[in-house]
């Protein structure tokens, strides 16, 4: 197996947990840090030096220039102005999405070929820029999407339900804020109907979304509020994402696809299940939903939609 190599393009704190998160599984033997601060990425990458020989894997990490992405295999995106309390995710789009495009620009030229994973806020919108500016593929050009929030739903069910989250078979759809959803029709614990653990959970088709919908909504709301940022569950989300493609999984995870139809809607990214694997997002699956579901899946992508025009309209 070559080795891996990863750039990272922003180093605030969800760039770092992720690198954290990566170094302490092994992930890759070679990172690379790009920042707005040149001297901030070389006290990052100098400060995960101390800790290498601490870790289970050697790895060298530098600060990089655009220019040194030609050969990374993956290249994660978290740059960007961080959200506030109170603010929403697709408020930040005016600022972040010029500076998505710039990265998108200095990507392309640097001739990089590998995969892009996108984090920075608001998510689906900004995949959207990057993937259109920069030209490449909709395989290689992953937002996450709705992982986190899925595995937020997967946790507050299994708590629910006392089984293990890798039990918890639940997605959360749609937008990576507000107007996501959860496709409770399509909840399953160890194969089962989450129907038939109403009585367990106290949750049901009546009162899914006051018990598990809107908690999961807000709970970024919840942790900003409270310690002004989120960056470990996303930071392990995107190893997440990076090492089923690297070990060439198969595995159907929730993430900011690009969608030519399905579900009837083209040309925007937006969180769904596709089976990621070595060449990145293999195939988007389309998952039955009911008519509730599927009306709340055309408001987000309404949503995404309209935004991401209103934002590129004015560049």
């Amino acid at each position: 197996m070559k080795p891996i190599k990863i750039a990272l393009i922003g180093a605030g704190n969800v760039g770092n947990s992720f690198l954290y998160a990566a170094m302490n599984q092994g992930l890759a033997s070679h990172y690379g840090i790009i920042d707005i601060s040149h001297s901030f990425a070389e006290g990052n990458a100098f400060d995960f030096e101390d800790a290498s020989a601490s870790l289970p894997r050697p790895f060298s990490i530098f600060p990089y220039e655009y220019s040194d992405l030609k050969d990374a295999d993956f290249i994660i995106i978290t740059a960007g102005r961080p959200q506030k309390p109170d603010e929403t995710r697709l408020e930040l789009v005016a600022g972040n999405i010029q500076i998505i495009r710039e990265i998108a620009f200095k990507v392309k030229e640097s001739g990089f070929s590998g995969i892009s994973i996108i984090a920075s806020n608001p998510v689906d919108v900004l995949t959207r820029a990057y993937r259109e500016a920069s030209g490449f593929s909709d395989q290689k050009v992953i937002g996450s999407g709705t992982i986190l929030d899925t595995a937020r739903l997967q946790f507050a069910i299994a708590k629910k339900a006392n089984v293990s989250p890798n039990s918890v078979q639940a997605y959360v759809m749609g937008e990576h804020g507000d107007s996501s959803f959860v496709a409770y029709s399509n909840i399953k614990i160890a194969g089962e109907c989450f129907c038939n653990f109403s009585k367990i959970t106290g949750i049901n088709a009546s009162n899914y979304e006051e018990k598990l919908e809107f908690p999961v909504s807000r709970r970024a709301y919840e942790i900003i509020n409270r310690k002004k940022a989120t960056f470990y569950g996303i930071g392990a989300a995107l190893v997440r994402i990076v090492r089923n493609i690297i070990e060439d999984s198969k595995n159907i995870l929730i993430v900011g696809a690009n969608l030519r139809g399905e579900y009837g809607f083209s040309n925007v990214n937006i969180g769904v299940p596709a089976i990621i694997g070595a060449n990145g997002i293999e195939k988007i699956i389309e998952i039955n939903l009911n008519k509730k579901e599927k009306a709340k899946f055309a408001k987000s992508v309404e949503i995404i939609d309209t935004i991401y025009k209103n934002a590129i309209k004015d560049i």
